[in-house]
Formats: C-alpha cells, structure tokens, sequence
C-alpha cells in the first residue's frame, strides 16, 4: 500500500483554542462545519457509482452492510437502525457491524479496531454472501478491521465500497468503489468525530436514502412505509391518508392506517371489498 498524507492528523489550523472566548470556539466550529457539504459535492461522482452498485445487487435480493470501528461504527449503526421504522423494510436488510460488537456502542473496546481477522469473522456470522455490499467505514482508511474484511470480501466475489476521509488511503485502494471526502484538518488536531464524522453521516444518509427510494419505499415525497411506532407516526401517516385520498374524516383515515399498517397498503386496499 503506498504511502500517503493522513489529512485528517495534520494540525488544526487554529491555535491555543483554551485561550478562545466560548463565542469564538462556536463559532470558529460552525465554519469549519461549513465546509463539509464542499467537500461531499466533490464526492458526488464516486457515491453516485456505488448507490448504483448497491441498488442493482439489493433489487436481486442482496444485502447493505456497513462496517467501522469507533465514532465511523456507530454512525453506521444509527443509519442502519433507522431503516426498519423509516422505510418498513425488514430487520437485517441493511446491517451495520461495529469492532468490539455491541460493547463499542457506547465505550470504547481496547484494541478491537486492530484486529485483522474479526471483520471478516463478524461479516461470516451474517452469512454474507456475493449478492451482498460492503461498505468501509473508516475516516483514517488505515483500520485494520475493516481493510481486512473488505479484503476477504474482494476474494470472494462481494463487492466492497468505503468512506473515508484520507484520498489514497490503504482503505480507499482495497475498495471497489471508494468514497473520498478531504474534509481537511480538524478544529480539534485529530478529532475525526467532528468534521470527518459530519461527513460519514451525511453521506450515508444519501446512500441509504436513495436506495430506499430506488427500492420503491418512498412515494413522491413521502414514507408510505414507515413503521407506526410512536403517535406522531400515527398523526403523520394518517393526514398522508387523508391527502392521498382526498378524505376529511381523520378518524376514518387513521382506523384505516392502523387496519392495514402502513399508508401504502391503506391506500393501495382502499375501496377493495
């Protein structure tokens, strides 16, 4: 693997941050913040290539695995936790893996990260097979763990995408399809939960999202799929009933929401004896 400018270890740009006013920390962050969605355009061309991998294998049946370790691990799993409930697709269709496993939610696992053969044992648990993605998550693109699984994954035929914040990262040369997005050095000299994090978890809220709208879970604008989980849900689900056809009886709308389960099938079965 060749060498490489770890961008994200280089030297915040500012200095003696102890000695800013609480006003200039906020605001010094929230222009360094700024820049992300800059960065992400540029990545526009390389997420657009595997959105497109990942539609074609998951329309023939194939899975979305993401798997990190740290802060790149757990925005992982609040995307793929947030699939179920948003767009009523099963448990398991997008997973998301993490070094350490269910501990690394929310503490730091010692070591984990540098194991070379866990990913790949982790990934082996799921039963992962060709029809399947993988997707890299490491701002760095120097983690042991996931270059290894995505590694085996490329000798066994599964293709294999990234994102990370370091362009011609060890990371991004294993990917098939690497998303690279230089968010530059951070406010805080290494503290890749800030700026490099920001940029994970809005790319992979445009992964997952498009998927899902390229999978037939969302109409016009709209989550005719989500899962009736809490009252606001409810509420919402039943005026897209009331909008969808043109009713005026929320109560009507809402027994026909919860009779069916979900505004799509509410809708597709209305007026069906």
């Amino acid at each position: 693997m060749s060498d490489f400018l770890k961008i994200t270890e280089q030297p915040s740009p500012y200095r003696h941050l102890e000695k800013m006013s609480i006003e200039d920390i906020l605001k010094n962050i929230n222009a360094e913040d700024k820049t992300v969605p800059f960065a992400i355009e540029k990545a526009i061309p390389q997420i657009n290539l595997l959105v497109t991998a990942i539609t074609d294998k998951m329309l023939s049946g194939g899975r979305l695995f993401y798997i990190g370790a740290g802060t790149s691990g757990r925005l992982a799993v609040v995307d793929a936790s947030e699939c179920p409930p948003t767009y009523g697709v099963p448990q398991g269709l997008v997973v998301a893996l993490i070094a350490g496993g269910e501990t690394a939610f929310t503490q730091a696992v010692e070591n984990a990260e540098d194991s070379r053969t866990q990913g790949w044992e982790d990934l082996r648990h799921h039963d992962i097979t060709p029809k399947d993605v993988v997707i890299g998550i490491a701002a760095s693109g120097t983690t042991p763990y996931v270059i290894s699984a995505l590694e085996e994954c490329n000798k066994r035929g599964i293709i294999t995408g990234c994102i990370t914040n370091n362009p011609g990262s060890p990371l991004a040369e294993v990917a098939q399809f690497p998303i690279e997005v230089a968010v530059g050095p951070e406010f805080v000299t290494g503290s890749t939960r800030m700026k490099s994090g920001t940029s994970q978890k809005l790319v992979l809220n445009m992964i997952s999202t498009t998927v899902m709208i390229q999978l037939g879970r969302v109409e016009d604008n709209r989550m005719v799929n989500m899962q009736l989980t809490n009252e606001k849900l409810v509420d919402r689900g039943t005026k897209m009933i009331m909008d969808k056809l043109n009713l005026t009886d929320y109560e009507h709308a809402k027994e026909l929401l919860l009779q069916y389960g979900s505004v799509k099938k509410a809708v597709d079965n209305y007026g069906i004896s």
